[in-house]
């Protein structure tokens, strides 16, 4: 009997490829992984099985692909985009969605996926051999770095974790999943973007802001983190996990000096450090005399706009939030913040009248006046 054409039942073909390759991974079946793969070049099969290793190392509790779109791209070729969903047992509260540039070869009578071109973006478990560092809060994944840095992020990890629990009373894991990469390119194809754009960034968290069960990731950039010293490495390493522990609470309305800026607030609680050195861009605009009459726009924290607004932008997120928990205390500025999350128009300001009793008018020149008072001083 002839093979099937391969422009036949493309879209089932595919789907039912992945669903084979699904059941592989979940079950450990080494040989049922592979016969879903093209091992025809030795070094695409040696990557094959290195990925396969890697994802048993993980603790999947759920992996699955949906198949979006399939088209042909050349007469034994094809590419799939498919929404691959997992979830690691302990540490997500639901399945982390992510979309899937997949290649596929057709060989004997059959499609295979094949191993990923340079330009499409591939997950961690695709960069090289990856580690896994396991914490008593944290879940490291790591490729390409030391013993020292693994168990150096775990540390950092675990000390953030108990921080921003005791900072934010909402529900959450209380565990935080690390990505480290191998280079500041491996770190922006996990993030979907340019290099450029992360250029001197020393962490962000990979998310799903409005997702019902999130799932983050805080991706760590070597090029940027590395030359942090230890102050700096657990202050970004608590501001990204206070990220992960409000996600369920930041929404589309959320404004990003609020969410920014909480995050800020809590990875330096506890400790007092002066204003006029924490918030030197904004001291500089106080001093002559260019305090901004608003409060930051989410444009504002482009990662490849101005440095400088980018920096002022932060710093203003952080000392309102500062001086929100100095004058209404801790627990207002967590339900301010929920609040100001909620669907609806003019949420900030309804936020502020409900919980802070002022509106966001009297919000912002209030936050204003102290900023520059505390400036100045």
């Amino acid at each position: 009997m002839a093979a099937r054409s391969p422009l036949t039942g493309l879209d089932h073909a595919v789907a039912h490829l992945l669903d084979r390759q699904g059941a592989a991974v979940l079950s450990g079946d080494r040989a049922g992984y592979l016969d879903t793969v093209d091992t025809t070049d030795p070094a695409d099969a040696a990557h094959h099985r290195r990925v396969f290793a890697n994802l048993r190392r993980l603790p999947l509790a759920e992996w699955s692909h949906r198949v979006l779109t399939v088209r042909r791209t050349g007469a034994r070729r094809a590419e799939a985009v498919a929404e691959l969903r997992h979830r690691l047992g302990g540490y997500d509260h639901g399945p982390r969605t992510s979309l899937e540039r997949l290649p596929l070869t057709w060989d004997d009578g059959r499609w295979r996926l094949a191993a990923k071109a340079p330009g499409i973006p591939r997950q961690l478990w695709e960069q090289g051999q990856m580690r896994l560092t396991r914490g008593r809060h944290s879940l490291v994944l790591t490729v390409g770095r030391p013993a020292d840095e693994r168990a150096a992020l775990a540390r950092e990890a675990d000390l953030a974790v108990p921080r921003v629990a005791a900072a934010w009373p909402g529900p959450w894991t209380r565990r935080v999943v690390v990505l480290g990469p191998a280079s500041l390119p491996n770190a922006a194809e996990l993030l979907d973007g340019s290099p450029a754009r992360y250029l001197g960034i020393a962490a962000v968290t990979s998310s799903e802001p409005r997702a019902a069960g999130p799932a983050d990731r805080v991706v760590v950039n070597p090029e940027a983190y590395g030359t942090l010293d230890a102050t700096g490495r657990q202050t970004v390493m608590t501001h990204e996990t206070a990220h992960v522990a409000t996600r369920a609470a930041t929404t589309e309305h959320t404004p990003t000096w609020l969410s920014e800026g909480l995050a800020d607030w809590i990875a330096h609680r506890g400790r007092t450090p002066d204003i006029r050195h924490a918030a030197p861009h904004l001291r500089a605009a106080a001093l002559a005399g260019r305090l901004p009459e608003r409060l930051p726009t989410d444009a504002d924290f482009a990662f490849d706009g101005d440095p400088a607004l980018l920096a002022r932008a932060y710093e203003a997120g952080w000392l309102a939030c500062r001086w929100t928990a100095e004058r209404w205390g801790e627990a207002r500025l967590a339900r301010f913040y929920r609040a100001a999350g909620r669907p609806g128009p003019g949420a900030l300001d309804r936020a502020a009248r409900d919980v802070l009793g002022v509106d966001e008018r009297e919000f912002t020149a209030h936050w204003r006046r102290w900023t520059a008072r505390r400036l100045a001083d």
